[in-house]
């Protein structure tokens, strides 16, 4: 069952614009919308409105990947909650992001291999590994050591649970890139060099990432570490909405045979985005105005 959405009083948002702070309010509805991914990754397959065509592989696929953007985002809740690990948010925002993508990848695209695919990207680096323990063995005369049985055993086990072995990884391609499956999807390139691109800035440790999160300029010209970085209130805003729009693609997929009670879930996922963006354009005000000036 759907949570009810979170309410805010008048004295509640007038307070947000006296202060400019909409932190609070934005919190709130990024953690409503984690708890409706889980209500959705929680979905049992033998439900009687759970499309019938789908093996039960490839549907744990899916809810495991919607059950991931739900946790991750609670796990940005408890270290945000009190204004603090916005280097590390960004980091888990990064792995939302792309959950998102290869998870509408996999409801929208019709091909046959595309579960395939998915299982094989993971794979090849299991195989990867595999072949340089069988290589060292054999270096070794034969030799094994103990917890190269049990690597070798685990990385077997992996793929024997999902039907697939050494050769059937080998020969089975891996998924398209982001930028490719962002422009399946229908997305701009804007939105592969936003949620992909900058995102980069935190996973790696570039010299953007670190002047954003990890270094502050001196009055002198030095710098120095930063003791707290505050996350950003644009990370209360995109991620929810990727998140809501890969729960409508899982809608629309998964259930069949009830499209009145479809429909009215779809509503519900534009009413919450409908929500957060009017609460985000208080926030940008005239940011998307036509500038004046030189630039």
């Amino acid at each position: 069952m759907i949570p009810d959405p979170p309410k805010f009083s008048d004295e509640e948002m007038a307070k947000c614009r006296d202060t400019g702070d909409y932190m609070p309010v934005l919190f709130e509805w990024y953690k409503f919308v984690a708890s409706v991914g889980f209500v959705f990754a929680n979905l049992v397959q033998d439900s009687p409105a759970v499309r019938n065509d789908i093996t039960h592989r490839d549907y744990v696929v899916l809810t495991g990947l919607l059950n991931r953007c739900s946790r991750l985002m609670l796990a940005n809740v408890a270290l945000s909650h009190e204004g603090k690990f916005g280097e590390s948010t960004s980091i888990l925002d990064r792995c939302i992001f792309e959950s998102c993508v290869i998870l509408s990848w996999l409801l929208i695209n019709t091909n046959d291999d595309r579960f395939d695919r998915c299982f094989a990207s993971g794979f090849k680096t299991e195989l990867e590994l595999k072949d340089q323990i069988m290589q060292a063995v054999e270096e070794r005369g034969g030799e094994h050591l103990s917890i190269e049985d049990r690597m070798l055993n685990s990385i077997d086990n992996h793929f024997v649970e999902v039907g697939f072995d050494d050769e059937l990884v080998r020969a089975t391609p891996g998924l398209p890139d982001m930028a490719a499956m962002l422009d399946f999807l229908g997305h701009q390139r804007l939105s592969y060099t936003v949620g992909q691109r900058i995102g980069s800035h935190f996973v790696h440790g570039t010299w953007v990432g670190l002047r954003m999160h990890y270094l502050q300029k001196q009055d002198d010209g030095t710098f120095q570490p930063t003791n707290n970085v505050e996350p950003h209130v644009n990370q209360f805003v995109f991620i929810p909405f990727i998140v809501i729009d890969t729960i409508k693609d899982f809608i629309t997929f998964i259930f069949q045979g009830v499209e009145e009670e479809q429909e009215a879930m779809i509503g519900m996922m534009d009413g919450i985005i409908e929500e957060i963006q009017n609460v985000n354009q208080e926030i940008v005000g005239a940011d998307f105005h036509v500038a004046e000036g030189e630039h």
